[in-house]
């Protein structure tokens, strides 16, 4: 008999817990505190070679400041762990609480190595490290071709928009870019203004003009090139103020390289120089002073191509 009391009051207290475990409420799953898998996109370098990179990166060094303005347009500044802040232009003022990890042309190898980065982003400037960087992280080269300055940029930022998820932000910027360029061009190619593009640096003029680094001037935002026997080089030919008033152009865009590295600027001012000052350009007042944090330290991405674009549409004025 006490048996079966026995049995039976086990068999109510289990219907009443089994009872208590239904009517409890449900605990959410906790999210895993586990990192996620790392996944890697195989991209295209400037140089055509297949890159094996990480997707969604989280550290990146960039030398390339083009690249870094893409980076920020596409709201993915928080991945960026160093840049070059000795020559950081300064509409890239964001970054300046991101390590410096050197120069442009003088990248710190120990500053990078520690902070271990995922990806490192560099252009023609770095190449010379290139085999050493490579020895801490994927390198990805994203330098421009000069010979189609705007096409190479924007497959860069598209390279860029795929390796961060972001392809349809960037077609939309891209789209909004390429109709503010057409309209630009057209302009330009009806205003008919013969235009030479000069870099000033310490007293020294070099001309510039189609497929050399600021040919978007003339290739992209359809000015008129008054000189297009104008020898293509990294560093621009070499002329005098005498060149420069016998061509004559109605416009003068100028450079200051002085100015961008932070040199002794204080002779930097091309239209105080007597010939220069009788040039129709000079009389006009169409001597436009290019941002040279912009053209000369940077170029080649979304934000800095739009700040080129803003400059050079001070010459229709």
């Amino acid at each position: 008999m006490k048996k079966l009391k026995i049995i039976a009051t086990l068999t109510a207290m289990l219907f009443f817990s089994s009872l208590l475990v239904a009517c409890a409420p449900t605990k959410k799953a906790q999210p895993s505190t586990q990192e996620p898998s790392t996944k890697t996109i195989k991209v295209t370098d400037a140089s055509k070679n297949q890159l094996t990179v990480p997707l969604h990166p989280k550290k990146v060094v960039v030398f390339d400041n083009g690249s870094l303005d893409t980076i920020k347009a596409l709201k993915e500044s928080s991945s960026v762990v160093g840049v070059a802040q000795k020559n950081l232009p300064k509409y890239l003022d964001s970054f300046k609480a991101v390590a410096s990890v050197g120069g442009l042309k003088e990248p710190d190898l120990e500053k990078i190595n520690a902070l271990k980065p995922d990806l490192i982003i560099i252009s023609a400037r770095q190449e010379s490290f290139k085999a050493e960087l490579e020895k801490i992280a994927p390198v990805l080269d994203l330098s421009i071709d000069p010979s189609k300055i705007w096409s190479s940029t924007q497959t860069n930022i598209m390279t860029l928009a795929q390796i961060y998820g972001k392809e349809t932000q960037a077609k939309k910027q891209l789209n909004t870019l390429n109709t503010e360029i057409d309209a630009f061009k057209s302009k330009a190619s009806k205003s008919n203004l013969n235009t030479l593009t000069l870099l000033f640096n310490e007293g020294q003029i070099s001309a510039f003009a189609k497929g050399t680094r600021f040919a978007i001037i003339n290739d992209t935002f359809g000015f008129k090139a008054i000189d297009d026997q104008i020898k293509p080089s990294t560093h621009g030919q070499s002329v005098s103020y005498e060149y420069v008033l016998e061509k004559n152009p109605d416009v003068i865009f100028v450079i200051d390289r002085t100015k961008a590295i932070g040199g002794d600027d204080t002779g930097s001012n091309l239209s105080k120089n007597e010939l220069i000052k009788q040039t129709t350009a000079s009389q006009k007042g169409k001597i436009i002073a290019l941002d040279p944090g912009v053209w000369y330290l940077s170029g080649g991405g979304l934000e800095s191509t739009q700040l080129m674009l803003n400059d050079v549409e001070k010459a229709l004025k």
